[in-house]
């Protein structure tokens, strides 16, 4: 068996932290090898020693059968190997091809034309759909994505590593992906993919690696594997796969948003005459490729972004329409808690707006209350009974509730957010991406959690990337395009080839409106 790579007893540490402890793996010449674990399981570290980001403290990495020394991405780069980061790395002002340029090393001749050849014949070999004079600004997240392969292929990568890349794509957009990583392998080159979505991994590789605390769990060939098989290897217990769906009791309408519209300081409308409602007892998913409106959208209801004028967004205390209704527009977040209003925002941002970064779990659980003390000394009892609380509930691996949250990895960040926010007993509960880089473990503690939630009657606004959960968790799905709302759907009715088309193709006639 000739092997790409193969690693053996690779051991890294951070200070007291065993990020990898004797992990031994190999990839084979011409396959697809998938990395799974749980957040925290030295996924990412592995990947960073073979790419020359990290220098392993022991063990030993074979590359072609002979031992190598990768101490720097350009080491890794001359070993044939290639890594293509869930940020992409690109100039903006550039187009495909000068990005392209930017690879070559500092001996070679800068000659355009050139560079525009080598890299249309990588695209016709795979099959790549890339415009090599199409500026960066203008491309959506799979070109890029597409242009920073390209360019790992031009330096001229044997492997490949890819972190998360389906991450923002649609299922359309996947699918193509997916082709072209077929087509890769079929040429000889081996790729390793990280990702989370288990039905991905079932379809695109052929063997799959596991890692658990840092530990190696197995390889185990994917025409053998299931999904209940691979999650069991890797959080060590068997886990309930099933996203629970209860049907809305006694819906009555809680939010109203009608023609929202909001220009950002460039003067672009980022959302655009948008009108929904949102019941109490049900879960509203919202859709779109990332960048199309969502962030604000949810901001503007938060009272963190000033819509355009008429715009309107009523909240309904009651289950009657004619009720004491309340406008939110022109109101500040305290302005809308002052109301009584309980309303719980989980945003994209989790360290810059979410919490800060600088404050144990304590200290950001006093966040949410500190202004409603009568004392100059706050009452730290109840928030540190609630910091325990979320660890305890949600499995927060921190070494002490009073340890800065930016020392946390992604996932448990994640959880001291969401954990903090469902406390707060709201009304209206908004989550941005609520799962984003977290283990499937954890994610399906989030899905139950919501459930819990929409079973106690508070109106929940999810947006979310993977479709298969959006659809499997959602009653309705508002789909968002260029801004615009472009089709509500019933989450119970749909299938993500429609909403992805939807996602995509903007309809002449908006046929979503409020449903």
């Amino acid at each position: 068996m000739e092997y790409a790579i193969e690693l053996r007893h690779i051991t890294k540490t951070f200070g007291s932290v065993v990020a990898n402890h004797d992990v031994s793996l190999n990839v084979r010449k011409g396959e697809i090898l998938s990395l799974l674990g749980e957040n925290g399981s030295g996924k990412t570290t592995l990947m960073n020693m073979i790419s020359g980001i990290y220098y392993p403290d022991a063990g030993e990495i074979i590359v072609d059968g002979k031992e190598a020394e990768i101490r720097s991405p350009k080491d890794a780069y001359a070993l044939g190997i290639g890594m293509v980061h869930q940020h992409f790395k690109l100039i903006d002002v550039f187009t495909a091809a000068e990005n392209i340029a930017l690879v070559l090393d500092k001996h070679e001749k800068y000659d355009l034309k050139a560079i525009k050849a080598k890299a249309r014949e990588i695209c016709n070999r795979y099959h790549f759909d890339l415009d090599l004079d199409q500026k960066v600004y203008e491309m959506s997240v799979s070109q890029k994505q597409t242009l920073e392969i390209v360019k790992t292929l031009y330096r001229g990568a044997q492997l490949l590593i890819l972190d998360e890349p389906t991450a923002v794509l649609t299922p359309q957009e996947t699918e193509k992906l997916f082709a072209v990583m077929r087509n890769m392998r079929s040429d000889g080159k081996s790729i390793i993919i990280i990702t989370h979505k288990l039905h991905e991994v079932l379809s695109i590789s052929d063997r799959v690696a596991i890692l658990r605390k840092g530990e190696y769990a197995g390889t185990v060939e994917t025409a053998v594997a299931s999904e209940s098989i691979l999650t069991e290897m890797m959080v060590g217990k068997k886990v309930e796969l099933n996203i629970e769906r209860p049907d809305p009791v006694n819906p009555h309408l809680r939010l109203y948003v009608h023609n929202l519209t909001v220009t950002n300081a460039e003067g672009i409308r980022v959302v655009d005459q948008i009108s929904f409602e949102a019941f109490s007892g049900e879960i509203l998913g919202i859709a779109g490729i990332s960048g199309n409106g969502q962030k604000e959208l949810l901001e503007a209801i938060a009272g963190l972004q000033h819509p355009d004028k008429d715009s309107s967004i009523v909240y309904y205390p009651d289950d009657d329409r004619d009720s004491t209704a309340e406008q939110l527009i022109g109101k500040t977040p305290k302005d809308i808690r002052d109301m009584g209003i309980h309303l719980s925002f989980v945003p994209e941002d989790r360290l810059g707006m979410g919490l800060v970064g600088s404050m144990g779990m304590v200290d950001n659980m006093m966040l949410k209350t500190y202004s409603e003390g009568h004392s100059p000394l706050a009452n730290r009892s109840a928030p540190r009974h609630l910091a325990e609380e979320i660890k305890d509930e949600l499995g927060v691996v921190t070494p002490s509730i009073n340890t800065p949250v930016s020392r946390l990895s992604g996932g448990n960040v994640q959880k001291v957010l969401v954990g903090r926010e469902i406390a707060a007993a709201p009304s209206v509960l908004m989550t941005a991406y609520a799962v984003r880089g977290l283990d499937i473990n954890t994610s399906y503690t989030i899905y139950h959690l919501l459930n819990e939630q929409k079973k106690k009657g508070v109106a929940i606004i999810y947006v979310g990337e993977d479709l298969d959960v959006l659809i499997d968790l959602c009653d309705r799905i508002l789909v968002l395009c260029d801004g615009k709302n472009n089709g509500i759907l019933e989450g119970r009715k749909t299938n993500k080839e429609e909403v992805g088309l939807l996602m995509t193709k903007l309809q002449s006639e908006t046929k979503g409106g409020v449903a």
